[in-house]
């Protein structure tokens, strides 16, 4: 299933086009196509509801989490690697639709959890709720996952100039992350661990969830993630120090690096040019005593060619690895 994820995952946000506003969550249910697919997503949310749009989830942080889950339809049309946003109406013979969307208790969502092929994914910085759960639904599809996608999206403003509040806004969303790592992880009758998914900003919070964890003598949990880090926005020293509190996973970590990122690089000026883990260099014998040390597992998607080059728009395939 790791394979296949690292095979096909496209994070072209949709900060690369036009964003879309919460009206693409407006449900719809009109006849659907013929060869459009049906995509159940099972989603917790530290954001609080957006009072301006019925439906719609926005960057305030809610007292508790909100569980959820959608039925969203991809068009027969559906390219890999792409989101297809509405222009103006949604149309499900071309875009992605909410086909129904129905608010859970946190019981009624482990109810609804299968015991194996789940996968979940955690969003990165600059990230409103429509984009994450379509991002969810795209990557799903695209790596062919058998069950349920998982999302977790934390409050992000959505604001590329609100670095520091989606940092704060990721840290308030810790607990919540441990806690349905938990429910992920419980009574699954798959040997296999639960592919995990963490982008950007939404590595950081990974990373000190699972510390979270290790400190909380939760080492069960651990043992059934594997984790792949996508351009994570993490400072190497606080990755080395969170490695050392985490110790080598059983399934060892995957970190998918590019030295030209350029959000990661905005991010290092933010932090008094400090070294971001996302743009190591694989050829660096630091970074390859750091693999060695750790157990963790490097790929440079440098060079892949994509058709944006943010942050956000890579395919990794045909990588190479440090270790």
């Amino acid at each position: 299933m790791l394979s296949r994820l690292l095979l096909t995952l496209t994070l072209v946000l949709a900060a690369c086009n036009t964003r879309p506003g919460p009206e693409v969550l407006a449900p719809d249910d009109g006849a659907l196509p013929a060869g459009a697919r049906i995509v159940q997503v099972l989603t917790v949310t530290t954001r609080a509801p957006d009072a301006q749009s019925p439906g719609a989830y926005g960057a305030t942080r809610a007292t508790s989490p909100n569980w959820l889950e959608y039925e969203v339809s991809v068009p027969p049309g559906h390219k890999p690697g792409r989101i297809e946003w509405p222009d103006g109406a949604s149309d499900a013979t071309k875009n992605f639709t909410v086909r129904k969307q129905t608010e859970l208790s946190r019981e009624g969502f482990a109810g609804r959890l299968p015991r194996s092929g789940v996968g979940l994914y955690i969003h990165g910085f600059n990230t409103r709720y429509q984009e994450a759960l379509y991002r969810a639904v795209q990557l799903s599809v695209d790596a062919h996952l058998e069950g349920a996608p998982v999302l977790f999206t934390w409050p992000s403003a959505g604001n590329a100039g609100a670095y520091l509040a989606d940092r704060d806004a990721s840290d308030f969303s810790r607990a919540a992350l441990a806690d349905l790592l938990g429910l992920l992880t419980k009574n699954r009758r798959s040997s296999e661990p639960v592919p995990v998914l963490a982008h950007s900003m939404g590595a950081r919070l990974t990373m000190e969830t699972l510390v979270q964890l290790r400190l909380a003598g939760r080492g069960a949990v651990l043992d059934r993630i594997e984790l792949v880090l996508a351009a994570p926005d993490i400072d190497i020293d606080l990755f080395r120090a969170q490695m050392a509190t985490l110790g080598r996973m059983k399934h060892p970590i995957t970190v998918l690096v590019s030295s030209d990122d350029p959000a990661l690089k905005l991010s290092s000026r933010l932090a008094a040019r400090r070294m971001r883990l996302g743009l190591a260099d694989v050829h660096d014998p630091a970074i390859q005593r750091l693999a060695v040390e750790t157990g963790i597992r490097i790929v440079d998607i440098t060079d892949i060619t994509t058709n944006d080059s943010a942050h956000s728009c890579r395919i990794p395939c045909d990588c190479r690895r440090a270790s």
